[in-house]
C-alpha cells in the first residue's frame, strides 16, 4: 500500500494520467484528512477551484491542492513530535496517567479527523494548515468558550456523529467537531443546552 509522499508523487507526475493523478490525491486523504475524508475533499477542492466530481482537473489546480494538505500535514506532523516527546519527559517524571487533551489526541493520531467535519459541505475557508495551528495553540492553552477555528460562540451538541467520539459540541460556524479538552466546563454544559433547545 502506497504512502502518503508516494501518492504526491504521483500527483505531480505529469508522466502520469490525469485520472491516476486525481485518485492518487484522493488516496492521499486516507493517510490524512483533518476534516475527514469527505469534507476534505470538498474544501481542497473548493479552494483550488474545481468541482469535486471533476473527472478532469486542471493538473495545476491538483498540485495546488496537494500543496495545501503537505503544508497541513507538516504542521501536524510537527505537533505529533512534539506531543510525543513531552508525554515521553511526563512519563519520565512520574505522570503516567494520561490527561484529556492525551484522550482526545489518541483518536486523531495520524491526522485523520483532527477537526471533523460531520457535513462534508459544512468546513473552515481558511487553508487546512491555518486551521491547524488555532486548533493546536488552542490545545496548549487554557480551555475557552468558543470555537478554536472561527471564534465562533454558537455551539450546539450533536449525537450520531460519524466519527469518535460519536457526540459532541460542533461549531455551527465553521461547522468542526470542537475538541472537548479545548472547552471549558460551562461552554460545554452551554452546548448541552443548546442541544436540547435545537430539538425542542
Amino acid at each position: 500500500m502506497a504512502g502518503f509522499r508516494s501518492l504526491a508523487r504521483q500527483v505531480r507526475d505529469p508522466r502520469c494520467d490525469l485520472a491516476l493523478r486525481r485518485y492518487s490525491l484522493r488516496k492521499c486523504l486516507e493517510r490524512f484528512a483533518p476534516y475527514g475524508h469527505r469534507a476534505t475533499w470538498d474544501h481542497l477542492c473548493s479552494r483550488a477551484g474545481f468541482g469535486p466530481e471533476d473527472r478532469s482537473p486542471d493538473p495545476v489546480r491538483l498540485v495546488a491542492a496537494l500543496d495545501e494538505l503537505e503544508e497541513a500535514r507538516a504542521v501536524w506532523l510537527a505537533y505529533e513530535v512534539e506531543f510525543a516527546e513531552r508525554r515521553k519527559k511526563e512519563k519520565h517524571d512520574g505522570l503516567r496517567r494520561p490527561g484529556t487533551v492525551d484522550d482526545w489526541h489518541r483518536l486523531t493520531w495520524g491526522g485523520f479527523g483532527v477537526a471533523w467535519c460531520d457535513d462534508p459541505a459544512v468546513h473552515p475557508r481558511e487553508p487546512l494548515a491555518e486551521v491547524l495551528r488555532r486548533l493546536i495553540a488552542a490545545l496548549e492553552r487554557e480551555p475557552g468558550s468558543m470555537c478554536p477555528v472561527c471564534g465562533g460562540v454558537q455551539l450546539a451538541w450533536k449525537y450520531d456523529l460519524d466519527h469518535e467520539p460519536s457526540a459532541g459540541p460542533v461549531c455551527t460556524d465553521c461547522g468542526i467537531l470542537v475538541p472537548r479538552p479545548v472547552l471549558t466546563p460551562e461552554a460545554l454544559a452551554d452546548a448541552r443546552r443548546a442541544r436540547v433547545l435545537v430539538s425542542a
